[in-house]
């Protein structure tokens, strides 16, 4: 494989930072171009490898998209805001920080000619619900939860057509977008942005849809943290666990090195993509708690479920990784045992 110049966008970040990681380890030379957002960092990490080129830039504005993809032969945009985010006040600054910094990225882009590789980050909140099934009308949409039934702890969806039962099901790459919440409506329009340049160009591009990502380097409770991150902060400080709704909800919980082993892949492949990157491996909100907790020795609360609910949650998304094992030769290497040790005995930043 011939060593490339890699723009990491992000590149400061929990999932950045390893994908800067991976591809200094391949031989490959690395940009990283952040913000340092302070939601997100309180300083430049010492983590942050000196054998990548650093530049504090924000990509909103074109003066620095332009100094950030210079002479690069490949950008691996992890740059975004993440998380659910407060409330509806946040809606500016997550078009901004993603939509709005895509769109300068990729003109920035455009204006050098680049026709390189593009890997986008992109997240399975695209999906909103998962996939189900209906024993009696098969494949069939959830509809959206109302607030009287997750009030009254009626948590599952249920069919559309005879308001029966939904058996969860695997989401493949080929479901329909449905975003739920402002943060999933921006990582599908990125995702929208980065197939434009693709098609008007001789660029080739592809998504990487994160699922549940977990591992060392996640940032402490904000909310922007991911389930985590929430969890491991609360046994930090002496606190259990706070799980909402019943425990139940099903996700797919992913190591950071995993992901970033698929961010390689997918810079050195020609292939187009999208592609989930999970373990494979549902495990409810409540299994993930409670492995966590058992991870410390069992020193710390015990976690408790509170019935609460969030505004924008989504009850059931895991993933099929079929398609990324066949593509990209990508199979997770990191165990969900393994990872909630590490991640338990792995201080916070």
């Amino acid at each position: 494989m011939i060593a490339l110049h890699v723009l990491v966008t992000g590149g400061a970040g929990f999932i950045g930072s390893h994908v800067v990681d991976a591809l200094l380890a391949a031989g490959h030379r690395v940009r990283v171009a952040d913000c340092l957002l302070p939601s997100a960092h309180e300083r430049v990490p010492a983590y942050v490898s000196p054998e990548a080129e650093w530049l504090r830039e924000d990509l909103r504005d074109p003066g620095a998209a332009a100094r950030a993809v210079e002479d690069v032969h490949a950008v691996s945009h992890q740059a975004s805001m993440v998380g659910l985010g407060v409330d509806l006040g946040d809606v500016a600054e997550y078009v901004a920080h993603n939509d709005l910094a895509t769109a300068q990225l990729l003109r920035a882009l455009h204006a050098r000619g680049f026709d390189g590789r593009i890997v986008l980050a992109s997240s399975m909140v695209v999906y909103g619900e998962g996939r189900y099934s209906c024993p009696e009308h098969g494949d069939v949409p959830a509809p959206p939860r109302t607030a009287a039934d997750l009030d009254a702890g009626r948590f599952e969806p249920r069919c559309p057509v005879c308001g029966g039962p939904l058996e969860p099901r695997a989401v493949g790459e080929d479901a329909p977008g449905d975003p739920r919440n402002v943060y999933a409506a921006t990582k599908l329009h990125q995702e929208h942005l980065v197939q434009a340049y693709a098609r008007e160009t001789a660029a080739d591009a592809l998504a990487l849809r994160y699922h549940n990502v977990y591992g060392p380097r996640m940032p402490r409770d904000t909310p922007y943290a991911g389930v985590a991150s929430i969890f491991r902060s609360r046994l930090a400080a002496g606190e259990a666990p706070l799980v909402t709704e019943d425990g139940g909800q099903l996700r797919d919980f992913v190591h950071v090195r995993d992901v970033a082993r698929a961010n390689l892949l997918a810079l050195e492949s020609t292939a187009t993509g999208p592609f989930n990157v999970a373990s494979g491996e549902p495990r409810s909100v409540g299994e993930m708690a409670h492995a966590l907790h058992a991870a410390t020795g069992g020193e710390t609360p015990v976690p408790q479920v509170t019935g609460a609910w969030r505004a924008g949650d989504v009850r059931h998304v895991f993933a099929s990784v079929e398609r990324i094992r066949r593509e990209l030769g990508h199979a997770p290497a990191e165990s969900f045992a393994e990872g909630m040790r590490e991640f338990a005995a792995t201080e916070l930043r």
